[in-house]
């Protein structure tokens, strides 16, 4: 097996390496049941995040860049201090409140703290799933292996027939595997726990049943960011 462009062979243990993230992208596993063993392909820790969180403004959503300034942080540092006993009794969050307060930056922490320490993750949102024309389990495989799955932005997806099926079996696979899920949405909880039919009835009863509640209040984190990108933007025009 011969390393592509971006690799090496590390001399300490003569497997493949990225040249990257110096990570390995190649393993030992002995081989069953007699002599011998086998050296696999296997993902190195750039790969795995890029797989992971598969938009890239997601990379900078992590507790160093975190402001300090909104308490339910406290709740993100613990889930992941305890992450051994929140995937053993498949506990998630649901994260939810108004549009800007900081819920999908909290979920984007949880995601990259726990890459970090080698946790599959994936990180998406039902839109993306959704638009895929090969189907999800064909093309999101890792919605469904990855040891802990979070959806941003439940509610802004179309509410067809087909869409609802999509998410509830997604939900659903989750439930039955007993695999945690973090759910952000900008749906107030009285809305999640009182649906308005049947197909939002399967989906939010199996998320509030795995999923602790945990609500994002306060100023708009997102506007006083656009603020001060505007203000940015404007100095740099200013010294054209």
């Amino acid at each position: 097996m011969e390393p592509a462009g971006d690799e090496y062979i590390e001399p300490a243990d003569g497997l493949i390496h990225c040249k990257k993230c110096h990570g390995s992208r190649q393993t030992v596993v002995p081989r069953f049941g007699g002599s011998g063993y086998f050296m696999p392909r296997c993902l190195c820790p750039c790969k795995q995040k890029a797989q992971g969180l598969p938009d890239r403004y997601l990379y900078d959503y992590t507790f160093a860049n975190d402001n300090g300034q909104n308490p339910a942080m406290e709740k993100t540092h613990a889930y992941v201090e305890h992450w051994k006993e929140a995937y053993r009794d498949n506990t998630g969050l649901l994260l939810f409140g108004d549009v800007g307060t900081g819920k999908s930056f909290f979920a984007g922490c949880i995601a990259n703290a726990l890459l970090d320490r080698d946790v599959p993750v994936l990180m998406t949102n039902f839109p993306s799933i959704l638009n895929r024309q090969t189907g999800v389990f064909a093309e999101d495989r890792l919605a469904f292996i990855a040891s802990l799955l979070v959806i941003d932005d439940l509610g802004v997806e179309r509410n067809t027939e087909y869409a609802m099926e999509q998410i509830f079996t997604i939900i659903d696979s989750r439930y039955r595997s007993k695999k945690p899920l973090i759910v952000t949405t900008n749906l107030k909880l009285e809305e999640i726990k009182n649906p308005p039919d049947l197909a939002h009835a399967r989906i939010y009863g199996r998320i509030l049943e795995r999923c602790a509640p945990v609500l994002f209040s306060g100023k708009n984190f997102r506007e006083e960011g656009a603020r001060a990108a505007k203000a940015a933007a404007k100095e740099i025009v200013s010294k054209g």
